[in-house]
C-alpha cells in the first residue's frame, strides 16, 4: 500500500503458475489450457483432449486440451441456454400464446405481441425460449434491445438489427458496410435502390449523394424512417420476419417512431413482432386489432416453490427459508435466483445446486429487502480490486468495450483478464462478443445502476474525463459516431468546455434526423456545461445560440411555454451585446410563440417589429420571415386580405432564403403558398386560391418534404372544403392526415384531422366525421394549442348538430364564440356566430335569437370580406325567415346567397340554396359580370319549368330582350342544372 492509498497486487498462485506452463508447453501457434479452464470456456471455443500431462510444481498430473476453433456462441446467455437455464416454470399460458400468434403472421396477418412487466420477471427469457424453439425454425430472426442510457443515443437498436441483418462487423470499414448494404439491398430488390443512403445514414456513413445533403432534417428523418419499414415488409415478403425488441422503456423516440410507423403497415405482412416493456411504458398501439399485450406478473406461490426446489432442492430443513424468499422476493424470479446466489456466496448455503443444506440457523440469514439492496451488497462483499473493476464498467455504460475498460482501470492486461474472468463467474458481468475486440455487458441493468451509485462523485468524474480522451485517441477520425458517447462523458467529467462542443453536435445531429427528445436532453446539458466556462464573448454568444437551438426542438414538439423562457433569456442577452442579427431572430420566434399561444395581437406587434428590422438590416432572410408570420398573425385576426397580400409576397420574392432554419426554399415557398391558400378561401377566391393549393402540393411532392407536404394538403384541403368540393377535399385531407401521423408532425395533426372530419361531414359519413372532429378538439385541448381551440370548437358544434345534438352544438359555439371574441379572432367569430345560430334554429330557441346571431355573423362576415361564410349566413337566416313563414325575407337572403354561390362558383351550396328557392318557385342565377348569362337562361329555361330566372337586382337588362342563344356560358349552367335534375329545353 503506497503513500497515496493505492494498491498494487502481483499475480501469484497456481492459477497463474498453471497458465505460464502452459504457455511453455504449447507449440508455436497453438493453444494449450487445462480442463477446468476448458470448461468455464465452453461454447465460446472449439477444443480436444489431450490427456493428462505432468506439470512442473505440481504432483498429480493435469489433464491438457488444445483450442483448435471458435465455438457457436457470442454471448453469456447463448453459452447459458447450451449449459442449461433454471427450469422455465409457471409461464406455461404466456409461452403459448406466441406459436398462435406466429401461426397468424406466416397467413399474412401480422401481429404484435408484448410482454409488459417489471424488471427480473422472465419477459426476455420468454422470447429467447420461443426465438430457439421449432416454432420459429424456418423464419428470419432479427433481434434488437433498448439501454438505459440509449434514450439519447437515436436509432440504437435499430443500427443494432441493421448491423446483424447485413452481418456488419465493428471492425469493417466504411467502404465495406457499404458494400455490405448495397449488395444486400439490391439483391433483395432491385426497388430498394433508394434505401441505400437512408440506411447508410442511420449507420452513421457519410454519404456524398448531393440530394440527399439538400435535403431538410424532416425529410431526410421521413426517408429513414421509411427505408427500413420498406426494407423489413420486403424481407418478410422473402422469408418470414420475426422482430424481437427488447426493453421499449428505453427506448429512444425515432426507434420508437419506427416501430409506430411499422405496426401501422404490419397488418398484411408476414411479420411477427414481440416487444417487451416495464409497465411505465406508453404507445399508441392498444387499439389496433392484431395487437395484444400479455401482463407478466410475478410467479404464483406454486410456481415460485417450484424455481426454488430446482435452485435448493427438497431438503426439509429448507422449507421455512423458502417461505421466507418468496415473501421477499414477492415471486419475482430473477429476485430469487439473485437471493440464493446470495446465501451461496455468504455460505450460508452449502452444497451444490439442486441439493443445497442450511449452514447457518435460519435466524441468522438476512434477506434484503430489494434487489438493488441486494446487489449492492453483493458488489460490497467484490474485494476491493474486483470493485474498482465493476465500478469503472459501469462508468463506460451498460456495455463495455474491452479497449476503452482497459484505458481507464489502471491494471496490467493479466489482472483485468482475471478481474474480468471473476466478475463473469460472479455473473455481474458477461462477455457478448469476441471479435473485433471482447465487449462486456453488465447481467442486469440494476446492477449496472448500483455499481454506478456506489461510486464517490469525484472518482466518477475522473473516470468520465479519461474515457473522453480514450474516446478521442481511439476513434480520432471517427469522432462523429461516437459523439454521443464523448458528450455524455464530457458532461459528467465536467471537461465543459469539451461537452459544450459536444453536446450541440448531438443536439444538431439529433435535430437533422426530428429527434428532438434527444436533441433537448443534449441542448439542456450544453447550456449547463456553459454556465461553467468564463464569461467571454465566445460564451454569451454560444448561450444564445443553445437557446435558439433548444427552440428548434421545443417548436414541434408543442412545448411553447418552455420555448419562450430562452427565447426571453436569449432576447435579453443579445440586447445586452447589442446583437441586432440575433435580436431580429428572436423577434420573430417570439411572435410565433404568441400566434400558437393564442395571443394574436401581440403576434402581430413582434412580427411587424422584425420586418421593421429586417429592412433596417436589409437581411432578406429575416425580412421574408417577418412577412411569413405576419401574414400568419394577421390570418388569425381575421384580417384575410392583407394576410393575403404579405404571403403572396413573399413567394413572389426573387431571391427566396436559402441557408436557413426552414431548410430548402422550396419548402418554405410550399408552406407559404398553403397558408395564401387557406387566406384566399375565405375570401372567396377560389381560382387563384386553389391554383396556389396545387402549387403548393406539387411543390413539396417534388422535394419530398413531409413537413412542407402535411401543410400543402391542408391548404389545398381546406379551401376545396369551404367551397364544397367534397371530392376534391377527401383524398387530399386524408392524405394529410396520413403525412402528418407517419412524420409525427404534432402540429398538423389536429388540424388535418379535424378538416378531415369536416369533409366526411359534409359527404354524409357522419360518424366517421363527428368521430374525427371530436379526436381533433380533445387533442387541441389536451395540448393547450390555442391558436386552433375556437376553429375546432365550432367545428365541433358543426359536427354535433349534424347528430341532432343541438344542445352540445350550442354549447360548442358559444365556447368557440367567447374565445374567438376574448383572443381577437374575428374570422373565428364570425364563424362561431353562424354557427351558433344554426344551432339555436335547430333548437328550441325563438327565431329572434336565431335572428340575432345570423345577422351578427353576416354583419362580421361582410366587413371581413369572408364572402363563402356571408353566402352561407344569408341562407341559414333564409332558411330560418323560411320556416317562419317569412317569405319576403326569406326570398330576399336566399337570393342573396345564390349571387354569391354562383359569383364563386360553389355548386354543393349553390344546390343548397335551390333547394329552399324552390319552395318560393324561383331561382335567381347571376351573369357574373356578363350579361349574356341572363340573357341566355331566360331563353333557355321554359315557361313550364318550376323554376325561372329573375335578373339581379343591382343590374339592368341588356337591351331588354327577352333572351338570347349566347352558349359561353352554357357548360357550367347546364351543369349545375342537371345537379338539380334539371335540363335546358332546346
Amino acid at each position: 500500500i503506497g503513500s497515496d492509498l493505492h494498491m498494487d497486487y502481483t499475480a501469484v498462485g497456481q492459477t497463474t503458475h498453471l497458465a505460464a506452463r502452459m504457455e511453455q508447453t504449447a507449440e508455436p501457434g497453438s493453444i494449450l489450457m487445462t480442463a477446468e479452464t476448458s470448461r468455464l470456456a465452453a461454447g465460446y471455443i472449439q477444443a480436444r483432449s489431450l490427456g493428462p500431462m505432468s506439470v512442473k510444481g505440481l504432483a498429480e498430473p493435469v489433464e491438457v486440451h488444445e483450442v483448435v476453433g471458435v465455438g457457436d456462441t457470442r454471448t453469456r446467455l447463448q453459452v447459458s441456454a447450451l449449459r442449461g437455464f433454471t427450469r422455465l416454470v409457471g409461464r406455461q399460458a404466456e409461452m403459448e400464446l406466441l406459436p398462435t400468434a406466429l401461426a397468424s403472421a406466416a397467413a399474412g396477418q401480422g401481429q404484435v405481441v408484448a410482454f409488459v412487466g417489471e424488471a427480473g420477471l422472465g419477459k426476455s427469457r420468454m422470447f429467447w425460449e420461443f426465438t430457439h424453439s421449432h416454432h420459429a425454425r424456418d423464419w428470419l430472426i432479427l433481434e434488437a434491445r433498448s439501454v438505459s442510457y440509449g434514450k439519447a443515443t437515436t436509432y440504437l437498436p435499430v443500427i443494432e438489427l441493421l448491423k446483424a441483418y447485413f452481418q456488419i462487423d465493428d471492425s469493417d470499414e466504411p467502404s465495406s458496410v457499404r458494400a455490405k448494404v448495397t449488395s444486400k439491398l439490391r439483391t433483395l430488390d432491385p426497388a430498394l435502390e433508394t434505401a441505400i443512403v437512408p440506411v447508410l445514414a442511420i449507420l452513421h456513413l457519410r454519404t456524398d449523394d448531393q440530394h440527399w445533403a439538400a435535403l431538410d432534417p424532416s425529410q431526410r428523418r421521413h426517408r429513414m424512417l421509411e427505408a427500413v419499414k420498406r426494407l423489413l415488409i420486403r424481407q418478410s415478403e422473402a422469408r418470414p420476419l420475426l422482430l424481437v425488441f427488447e426493453d421499449l422503456h428505453w427506448i429512444d423516440s425515432e426507434t420508437q417512431a419506427l416501430l409506430d410507423g411499422l405496426i401501422h403497415i404490419l397488418e398484411r405482412a408476414r411479420v411477427l413482432l414481440l416487444v417487451n416493456y416495464r409497465p411505465e411504458y406508453r404507445h399508441a398501439w392498444s387499439h389496433t386489432p392484431y395487437f395484444k399485450e400479455v401482463r407478466i406478473e410475478p410467479l404464483p406461490h406454486q410456481s415460485a416453490e417450484e424455481l426454488l426446489a430446482t435452485l435448493l432442492g427438497e431438503d426439509p430443513t429448507l422449507t421455512p427459508l423458502k417461505q421466507l424468499l418468496v415473501e421477499r422476493t414477492a415471486g419475482n424470479p430473477f429476485f430469487l435466483e439473485e437471493s440464493v446466489r446470495s446465501l451461496v456466496e455468504t455460505e450460508t448455503l452449502t452444497g451444490e445446486r439442486g441439493t443445497h443444506h442450511l449452514a447457518k440457523p435460519l435466524t441468522s440469514v438476512q434477506v434484503p429487502a430489494t434487489v438493488q439492496s441486494l446487489l449492492a451488497a453483493r458488489i460490497d462483499r467484490l474485494s476491493l480490486e474486483l470493485k474498482g473493476l465493476l465500478q469503472s464498467a459501469a462508468v463506460i455504460g451498460k456495455d463495455v468495450p474491452l479497449a476503452l475498460l482497459r484505458s481507464v482501470a489502471d491494471l496490467a492486461d493479466d489482472e483485468l483478464r482475471r478481474g474480468l474472468d471473476d466478475l463473469q463467474a460472479a455473473e455481474l458481468l458477461y462477455e457478448t462478443s469476441l471479435v473485433p475486440e471482447p465487449e462486456y455487458t453488465f447481467k442486469h441493468a440494476l446492477t449496472y445502476e448500483v455499481a454506478y451509485a456506489s461510486l464517490l462523485q469525484a472518482r466518477r468524474r475522473a473516470l468520465h474525463s479519461r474515457i473522453v480522451q480514450a474516446i478521442e485517441q481511439r476513434y480520432a477520425n471517427r469522432l462523429t459516431e461516437h459523439v454521443e458517447r464523448l458528450a455524455h462523458h464530457a458532461y459528467r467529467g465536467q471537461v465543459w468546455d469539451k461537452a459544450v462542443t459536444y453536446l450541440r453536435q448531438a443536439g444538431a445531429k439529433a435535430q437533422e434526423r426530428s429527434a428532438h427528445r434527444e436533441a433537448l436532453t443534449f441542448l439542456d446539458e450544453a447550456l449547463e456545461a456553459l454556465r461553467h466556462l468564463s464569461e467571454t464573448s465566445d460564451a454569451r454568444e454560444q448561450e444564445i445560440d443553445v437557446r435558439l437551438e433548444l427552440r428548434g426542438s421545443l417548436y414541434p414538439l408543442g412545448e411553447f411555454e418552455k420555448m419562450l423562457t430562452y427565447l426571453r433569456e436569449a432576447e435579453a442577452m443579445a440586447s445586452e451585446i447589442s446583437d441586432a442579427r440575433r435580436l431580429g431572430l428572436v423577434s420573430v420566434h417570439i411572435g410565433e410563440y404568441f400566434r400558437q399561444t393564442g395571443q394574436f395581437a401581440e403576434a402581430r406587434r413582434l412580427a411587424q417589429q422584425a420586418l421593421i428590422l429586417g429592412d433596417k438590416l436589409q437581411d432578406v432572410p429575416l425580412q421574408l420571415y417577418a412577412r411569413h408570420y405576419l401574414g400568419l398573425a394577421c390570418h388569425a385576426l381575421g384580417d384575410y386580405r392583407r394576410a393575403s397580400e404579405l404571403l403572396r409576397a413573399v413567394v413572389q420574392s426573387p431571391q427566396g432564403v436559402r441557408g436557413t432554419v426552414v431548410g430548402s426554399w422550396d419548402a418554405y415557398k410550399a408552406i407559404n403558398l398553403a397558408w395564401l391558400a387557406r387566406c384566399l378561401a375565405e375570401l372567396g377566391e377560389f381560382e387563384e386560391g386553389v391554383a396556389a393549393g396545387r402549387q403548393a402540393v406539387a411543390i413539396a411532392e417534388g422535394i419530398d418534404s413531409p413537413y412542407s407536404l402535411a401543410a400543402a394538403c391542408i391548404g389545398l384541403g381546406y379551401i376545396s372544403l369551404v367551397r364544397g368540393d367534397v371530392d376534391g377535399a377527401v383524398p387530399v385531407l386524408e392524405r394529410a392526415c396520413s403525412v402528418a401521423r407517419d412524420a409525427n408532425i404534432a402540429l398538423f395533426r389536429p388540424q388535418a384531422t379535424r378538416l378531415l372530419g369536416g369533409a366526411y361531414l359534409l359527404a354524409g359519413r357522419l360518424d366517421e366525421g363527428v368521430a374525427l372532429v371530436k379526436a381533433a378538439a380533445d387533442e387541441v385541448e389536451a395540448r393547450r394549442l390555442l391558436m386552433q381551440h375556437a376553429t375546432v370548437l365550432a367545428l365541433l358544434g358543426e359536427a354535433c348538430l349534424s347528430a341532432n345534438r343541438v344542445d352540445e352544438a350550442s354549447a360548442a359555439a358559444q365556447r368557440a364564440l367567447a374565445l374567438a371574441r376574448e383572443r381577437g379572432q374575428r374570422g373565428d367569430e364570425a364563424v362561431a356566430l353562424r354557427m351558433l345560430a344554426d344551432a339555436s334554429a335547430s333548437g328550441s330557441s325563438e327565431v329572434e335569437q336565431s335572428e340575432r346571431h345570423y345577422l351578427a355573423a353576416i354583419a362580421l362576415a361582410r366587413d371581413l370580406e369572408m364572402r363563402p361564410l356571408l353566402a352561407r349566413g344569408h341562407l341559414g337566416i333564409g332558411r330560418l325567415y323560411l320556416r317562419a313563414g317569412d317569405r319576403v325575407r326569406a326570398e330576399d337572403h336566399l337570393l342573396r346567397a345564390t349571387r354569391l354561390f354562383v359569383a364563386m362558383d360553389m355548386p354543393f351550396w349553390f344546390q343548397e340554396v335551390v333547394t329552399s328557392l324552390s319552395e318560393l318557385g324561383r331561382v335567381l342565377i347571376v351573369a357574373h359580370n356578363q350579361g349574356a348569362l341572363f340573357d341566355y337562361l331566360s331563353h333557355a329555361l321554359t315557361q313550364s319549368a318550376p323554376l325561372r330566372a329573375v335578373l339581379d337586382d343591382e343590374r339592368e337588362p341588356t337591351g331588354g330582350r327577352s333572351g338570347c342563344a349566347d352558349t359561353r356560358e352554357r357548360q357550367r349552367v347546364e351543369s349545375m342544372l342537371q345537379s338539380l335534375g334539371l335540363s335546358i329545353a332546346e
